[in-house]
């Protein structure tokens, strides 16, 4: 069974999922899951990441496409019949059944060797820290404890394949970031082909080795998360992976490529910008979407050539840093689909951009501050299409 795990992929091809009532939820979905690859899923609420999951599952039919699971395609094959193991976000655990019984349920379905049994709890338990809890019941344990059981009781199975659908949303975000590094540390153990889906992106940047984000049904990038950051594909990308999200604002280039216009303010481009970036030549003169991250944006100091001025609506102490929340007078710009407004924890208004800046910085409600742009930092993107400006 280890030598599978180890060699077990996931791959799916033009998989589509249209449902009776024409809802159209994942359309031609490529996506390969390497052996050992912790591959996450990441999208706002309703873009198909659960429906896709749910697909390789087989809790969900798939209306057209192929879907392998190492070398065998499993379209047709009976969830039970694929050799996988899921953990669900509500745990799924039996109320009435001890944290052992839990985890050697399914070995007691299979009718392993009762001696077999005790030494594969034994050892799940060990690598889960659970082994001072199998006496316990689901009800007497944490939230964190009891995701734990749940891992362990599909750990167990020894499966080629493990899904994961927002195993840690329920947990509070303390417990959160401690459990995100131990899923990471289980599956890198453990070495099983995973496909873990969230709607979090810190999650799906902290834990993934290739990031996959998904939109209305419609696979946008996969990449590694780093490349995702600093080359996003696409407007939705890049709105979507960082917190505080990228400042995107319509623009114009100069007719030489040379300067840019944000609002009332013109940046003069460095040269290596459209060495770079190539395609910018087709925008000379032209309307374009420009980006800059809120850390690319530290206060002016004298020094600074190139600085954007903005007003300051809000400014957000976390010590290590300030959020600086400010207006500039150029239209912002929102990819579908991007829920800032939405989310309960965002102060973010839909004018304003957010710098972020060292928590020495003079920066006052109600005033103008100046923040610096290294123009090699900025990110292009068509304002019609959406797609990045590179070649």
């Amino acid at each position: 069974m280890e030598s599978a795990s180890m060699t077990s992929t996931i791959t799916m091809e033009k998989v589509n999922k249209v449902y009776p009532n024409g809802f159209h939820a994942v359309q031609d979905l490529d996506l390969d899951v390497a052996g050992g690859e912790l591959m996450v899923l990441v999208g706002p609420s309703g873009c198909g990441k659960s429906t896709a999951l749910r697909m390789v599952a087989g809790l969900e039919d798939i209306t057209s496409g192929t879907l392998r699971i190492g070398s065998s395609v499993v379209n047709e094959v009976p969830p039970k019949d694929r050799n996988i193991a899921m953990v669900f976000q509500n745990y799924a655990l039996y109320p009435h059944l001890t944290v052992a019984e839990n985890i050697s349920f399914p070995l007691k379905l299979r009718k392993l060797p009762k001696d077999q049994i005790e030494r594969k709890l034994r050892e799940t338990a060990q690598m889960l820290g659970l082994a001072d809890l199998l006496d316990q019941k689901p009800a007497q344990l944490s939230g964190g404890q009891r995701q734990r059981v749940a891992m362990g009781r599909a750990i167990v199975r020894e499966p080629s394949v493990f899904l994961m659908d927002e195993p840690l949303s329920n947990l509070d975000a303390k417990l959160r970031v401690a459990m995100r590094a131990e899923v990471s540390r289980i599956q890198r153990e453990l070495k099983v082909a995973t496909l873990y889906v969230t709607h979090d992106q810190t999650e799906a940047m902290t834990m993934g080795d290739r990031v996959a984000v998904m939109n209305s049904g419609v696979l946008q990038q996969v990449d590694d998360p780093q490349v995702l950051y600093d080359h996003p594909q696409n407007v939705f990308v890049a709105a979507f992976i960082g917190s505080p999200a990228m400042n995107l604002y319509e623009a114009q280039l100069g007719p030489e490529t040379s300067s840019l216009h944000i609002g009332s303010q013109t940046l003069t481009l460095a040269e290596s910008v459209a060495i770079v970036r190539p395609g910018l030549a087709r925008y000379a003169g032209r309307k374009v979407v420009a980006g800059l991250r809120p850390e690319h944006l530290p206060v002016a100091t004298g020094t600074s050539s190139q600085y954007l001025e903005g007003d300051v609506g809000l400014v957000e102490k976390l010590g290590s840093e300030l959020l600086v929340h400010f207006t500039l007078d150029a239209p912002r710009v929102r990819a579908e689909g991007d829920q800032v407004a939405e989310d309960a924890e965002a102060v973010t208004k839909a004018d304003e951009g957010v710098a972020r800046v060292d928590p020495g910085a003079t920066v006052v409600v109600g005033e103008r501050a100046r923040f610096a742009v290294d123009t090699e930092r900025l990110q292009f993107f068509d304002p019609e299409s959406g797609a990045a400006i590179w070649r």
